[in-house]
């Protein structure tokens, strides 16, 4: 019996799932992807040239559909689905058994695959970043480990979780990052540049900012053979909260001190979690005793019965940083002149304010260290899609500004938000350099919040305890 099989996901592990396992099952017929978290991803086609259809009898010569999951019940019936397969990430609980009853009620099975039957093997020691959530920490965990390892003398190359928001899917099959420039030859989106989950999670700018070689694009095979040429170790630089494409080395697994307990109810982050040879607790300087993060680090050492794992306390370090319209550095003088004492628009990265469920980030932080008169609410200026992304996430009650840029309406409905909004000063909590995109609007100053993992000598030696095996 041939089952039929929709694969539910957001422009990401969904597409990697499909080449690495689906589409090489024999009893298997993949009907089409689903799409969600994403703007914008419905109705576009998954190429034929990424089906494995030399391998599969041919059997996806034209290619597959991708359409809205708002859509998914319409499309069992029409395809005669016998099976959905989960397959994006940060994703409550409670949602993913909601998407379970959908599925079952229309007769059929709902499943999740686990990462043994789609991770890769690599001939080099891979390092996994994962997360607990979106906007963690992962990729400023990823650049320290990357200055580490490379100061070992080791040649590293960091591969990131897929983010492939252009139309055409097979121009980013496999790209390849080293220069800034390269994030203009790929089009990149602000959430390319950025996150994550998805982030995105997703930070390409600072890994080339700090001299890392970087990949992603859609199909890992190629990516990860390529990536092998040039690297002695590899670095997995996670989306969201999802597991790594590659058959890890190293597994360290990244929680959030400001959203405990998060490990143990979003889906896949508790998976990470129980397959962690390493977790690290981040932002434990933004708590108002330390005392909570200790807490926090023993509530996951009972959870997983491992009382022996080693957990590590890191502190995420936020810095201002300005440049006048030559791109000279401006004074730290001048640049506290610029936000003390100010009103203030605070832009965070997208997809930790959205999906990932925080009402704030690293820009707000900096706002209150430097002394800022006003954080203004951007609620009253937001224009097209922004109105919608407030409507949808109650929880962002007006302090900061996501910055939603997954296609080119989005990012000029930023800029006309930012452009709204009476301020005398821009702060961005985005990786990326938003400057470089949007025109903040004349008489407005921008400041750039800068952030790094900072590490005691104690923790440090933790970290390298669990690299020894690979340096």
């Amino acid at each position: 019996m041939t089952e039929k099989v929709i694969i539910l996901g957001a422009a990401g592990r969904d597409f990697h799932d499909f080449m690495s396992y689906w589409s090489l099952q024999p009893n298997i017929s993949v009907a089409c992807f689903t799409s969600t978290q994403i703007p914008g991803i419905g109705g576009r086609l998954f190429p034929a040239e990424m089906c494995n259809n030399q391998k599969n009898g041919n059997r996806y010569p034209n290619g597959l559909m991708i359409y809205d999951q708002n859509e998914l019940e319409a499309l069992i019936e029409e395809h005669g689905v016998t099976m959905c397969a989960l397959a994006y990430s940060d994703i409550s609980y409670d949602s993913v058994q909601s998407l379970a009853a959908r599925v079952n009620s229309k007769g059929c099975k709902f499943i999740q695959v686990p990462p043994a039957l789609t991770q890769l093997q690599s001939s080099k020691p891979v390092v996994s970043i994962c997360a607990t959530r979106t906007g963690t920490g992962k990729s400023q965990t990823t650049r320290a480990i990357a200055d580490y390892l490379k100061k070992q003398g080791k040649k590293i190359v960091v591969v990131r979780h897929p983010m492939p928001y252009d139309k055409d899917l097979l121009k980013q099959r496999c790209q390849r990052y080293e220069v800034l420039e390269d994030l203009v030859r790929y089009k990149c989106t602000i959430e390319e540049r950025e996150t994550s989950c998805i982030t995105i999670g997703q930070e390409y700018e600072l890994h080339i900012e700090e001299g890392n070689l970087l990949y992603a694009g859609v199909d890992y095979q190629m990516i990860l053979r390529e990536a092998e040429r040039e690297a002695d170790i590899i670095l997995w630089d996670g989306g969201n909260n999802d597991f790594c494409f590659f058959k890890p080395d190293v597994t360290i697994v990244v929680a959030d001190a400001l959203r405990e307990g998060h490990e143990e109810h979003y889906y896949p982050g508790e998976i990470n979690m129980r397959m962690a040879d390493l977790v690290m607790i981040n932002k434990v300087n933004s708590l108002p005793s330390p005392v909570t993060a200790r807490n926090q680090a023993q509530h996951i050492r009972n959870f997983l019965g491992k009382q022996d794992i080693p957990i590590l306390f890191g502190h995420s370090v936020v810095t201002p940083e300005a440049r006048d319209p030559s791109g000279q550095l401006i004074g730290s003088s001048v640049v506290k002149d610029m936000v003390c004492g100010k009103k203030v628009l605070v832009i965070e990265d997208g997809p930790t304010l959205t999906h990932g469920g925080m009402p704030f980030g690293a820009g707000y932080v900096l706002a209150k260290q430097m002394g800022a008169a006003e954080i203004v609410d951007p609620r009253h200026a937001a224009k097209g899609s922004l109105v919608g992304v407030f409507q949808k996430f109650q929880h962002l009650e007006g302090s900061c500004l996501p910055a939603m840029g997954y296609d080119e309406y989005q990012i000029k409905d930023l800029e006309e938000t930012v452009r709204g909004v009476d301020c005398d000063c821009v702060i961005t909590g985005t990786p990326i350099n938003l400057q470089n995109v949007i025109d903040v609007g004349k008489g407005k100053t921008c400041v750039r919040a800068r952030y790094c993992l900072q590490l005691d000598e104690e923790n440090l030696s933790l970290l390298k305890v669990a690299l020894e095996p690979i340096v």
